[in-house]
């Protein structure tokens, strides 16, 4: 099976500036989750990394925003959301980050087994620690809505940073909830019906400069 590869450069991350992804890097389009086609609404997400932490951000186009969760760990799926799935060393144990438009995050250590959801186990446990999430949300005169969420995942959380030319698996994800049809979107397609992103077989690959 082939995964598609993501180049992740090194490049310092701007703190003045934390919504432009430096200019080496080139962002991914995400696609239905469960078809591979266009989605609905648009997101991209750019990825890049400093030595120290991973940054992934996503930028999407909305025009109804659902959030109300406000605590830490709690079922963000449920509304909007936008989700990180990260394999730094095996395919059957990857880690889970989500973060609500409020800004509110959720993360787990995931034991998949087999690969797929029956025999998968969350760990709640596990905190990403010194996880930085931010979102900005810009809302036009014509009533557009554009939200930009940047993801900041300390390499010390998993004990240790990526060489160079180091491969990781992982793929990014957002959940849509709108009157007209829920909307799950993919880098990497899991072509699950109904949606199912927990299906590690088809991460894609970063691979780190």
């Amino acid at each position: 099976m082939s995964f598609e590869t993501l180049a992740v450069p090194r490049a310092r991350f701007s703190v003045e500036d934390p919504w432009t992804a430096p200019a080496d890097c080139e962002p991914v389009r995400l696609r239905s989750a469960t078809n591979g086609e266009v989605p609905r609404l648009a997101t991209s997400v750019a990825v890049w990394h400093d030595g120290e932490c991973l940054s992934i951000l996503f930028s999407g186009a909305d025009d109804r925003i659902v959030a109300t969760y406000l605590e830490h760990d709690q079922p963000l799926w449920e509304e909007d959301v936008v989700e990180v799935f990260l394999a730094p060393e095996r395919i059957t144990e990857y880690y889970e980050l989500e973060v609500n438009p409020k800004g509110t995050t959720f993360d787990a250590r995931i034991e998949s087994p087999a690969g797929e959801r029956s025999s998968m186990r969350t760990d709640l446990g596990w905190t990403c620690e010194g996880l930085v999430a931010a979102v900005r949300t810009v809302v036009e005169s014509s009533g557009a809505i554009t939200f930009d969420v940047l993801v900041r995942f300390p390499f010390a959380s998993v004990g240790r940073a990526p060489l160079p030319g180091e491969i990781w698996r992982a793929n990014f994800f957002r959940i849509d909830r709108h009157p007209l049809g829920d909307e799950f979107s993919a880098w990497q397609p899991t072509m699950k019906q109904p949606a199912d992103f927990h299906v590690p077989a088809v991460f894609g690959t970063l691979r780190f400069g």
